[in-house]
């Protein structure tokens, strides 16, 4: 899935004494753009870097955005991330998960269905 999106979208990285957390912006539409994926590694989780990335990430497109939306797996912790980053929740595609990877995906062991969507309005 990462392919699909990657060469069409914008990579940002955030460094702390080596590389902490990483994600990838995709325009969907005229002023609609999506986070399409973030990632923190493991030992850095917690500690504020991927919702600092996501401040910087709205603050950089606000200017050409109105709306951000970011798409995840239906997880509490994932979700809640979300909301304390001030997204709201917009809609849910079901069987996402299924139906467009070739195998399972799991989260902290458990396996991931439907993709939840949030947004955030900038404008």
């Amino acid at each position: 899935m990462i392919d699909r999106y990657l060469e069409a979208g914008d990579l940002f990285a955030l460094y702390d004494e080596g590389l902490r957390s990483v994600c990838v912006v995709a325009k969907v539409d005229d002023r609609i753009y999506e986070i399409k994926n973030i990632a923190t590694y493991e030992e850095f989780q917690g500690k504020g870097y991927g919702k600092y990335l996501v401040g910087f990430v709205l603050e950089h497109y606000r200017d050409e955005c109105d709306i951000m939306f970011v798409g995840t797996g239906d997880f509490p912790v994932t979700t809640k991330f979300y909301e304390k980053c001030g997204f709201t929740y917009s809609h849910t595609i079901k069987k996402f998960f299924v139906d467009n990877y070739d195998h399972p995906m799991f989260e902290s062991g458990i396996q991931l269905i439907d993709m939840v969507y949030f947004k955030k309005e900038l404008r």
